[in-house]
């Protein structure tokens, strides 16, 4: 199917699989899931891999219960992660803002598909709020990537469970149906980052030390404010250390091209065919959609004349993109509801109609 193990060689795979695989050679040790499409091959793959490794997998009872055994590994210090779809990640939401405030290094693979409600199994991007914004109480936040190639789901899934350990946060690789169900060639190279020593908080026993509590409880309110004080500076940290995106031809773009995830393949393109009809347009794709790259929009706003925002949702992450660009220029909207991202050749026509 997939690599059994760290390879130099590119190998034809789906990215549900690759998901897995990654998340495998990343460390992982522990695996809580339930089955939902379009993302159901990741549980899967990991029931066979996990139990023949000597690892903890689980299917659980529900996709509540398996956000809630993944906070109970974390705990411990372990690689622990779930993955889920759309409408069952709703039900997680609760125990990410717990996770949240317990800082524990939660990692959930998000393959998007679409909604409201229980909607279909079509690729969608309709769960950026949910990701970028959060479902659950209180101030948090999700550091949350976004990959928009197979091989960037291996590479974002290894940098999620570092990324989660590194900060003890909660940390999301947002897919869709169409990556999560696509096939590509990928390179499955080490695990590139080090690891991160979890002694100093981890629950592993008291024997010998004192003991430790993980909670998110805090009885009084000036507590619970210096708590919020410190995990905002975290939130600060994460965004002046780990933004991430990609760009290409802004440097004299007359419009720039915003998206992220699979749909920015087919902007990507329809660039370079706005090049060739004489539109000096550029591309920005968000790799990080938290933290957001703010400030390089709100840069590339004082040298462009016009943003448009293209999306597979009714227009989510267009309000982050029009903050960062705070009235400078207009922000404009391509978008499709539901379903596989506009042709390149739909993007030109409806470029070409906003400018």
């Amino acid at each position: 199917m997939i690599a059994e193990a760290p390879s130099s060689k590119k190998i034809l795979t789906k990215g549900n699989y690759a998901i897995a695989q990654a998340a495998i050679n990343a460390g992982c040790e522990c695996y809580f899931g339930y089955p939902i499409t379009p993302q159901s091959e990741i549980g899967e793959f990991m029931s066979g891999k996990m139990q023949e490794l000597g690892r903890a997998y689980v299917s659980a009872e529900s996709e509540l219960a398996a956000m809630n055994m993944v906070i109970g590994a974390c705990s411990t210090g372990a690689k622990a992660m779930t993955s889920s779809s759309s409408c069952a990640v709703s039900l997680m939401q609760e125990a990410l803002s717990y996770a949240t405030s317990d800082e524990l290094p939660v990692v959930l693979i998000s393959v998007m598909r679409g909604g409201p409600g229980l909607g279909n199994i079509y690729p969608s991007q309709g769960d950026y709020f949910q990701a970028t914004k959060g479902g659950g109480n209180g101030d948090y936040r999700l550091i949350v990537l976004a990959p928009s190639t197979v091989q960037e789901c291996v590479d974002l899934t290894y940098k999620a469970f570092y990324l989660a350990h590194k900060y003890k946060n909660p940390t999301v690789l947002l897919a869709d149906g169409l990556l999560g169900q696509m096939m590509e060639p990928v390179e499955f190279k080490e695990y590139p980052y080090p690891e991160i020593d979890n002694s100093s908080w981890a629950l592993t026993g008291a024997k010998g030390r004192d003991g430790r509590v993980i909670r998110s409880y805090a009885p009084l309110a000036e507590n619970q404010c210096v708590f919020l004080e410190k995990l905002f500076a975290k939130y600060k940290a994460i965004e002046e250390n780990e933004t991430e995106w990609e760009e290409i031809g802004t440097e004299d773009a007359d419009v720039i091209l915003v998206s992220f995830g699979s749909t920015s393949r087919n902007v990507k393109t329809a660039m370079k065919l706005c090049r060739e009809k004489g539109i000096k347009a550029g591309f920005f794709r968000p790799i990080t959609l938290f933290p957001f790259p703010s400030k390089r929009l709100s840069e590339l706003a004082s040298k462009t004349k016009k943003m448009i925002s293209v999306e597979v949702n009714m227009g989510q992450m267009i309000n982050d993109v029009r903050l960062a660009v705070n009235g400078k220029i207009p922000v404009e909207l391509i978008n499709k509801p539901v379903g596989a991202p506009p042709a390149p050749e739909e993007i030109v026509t409806r470029i070409e109609e906003l400018i």
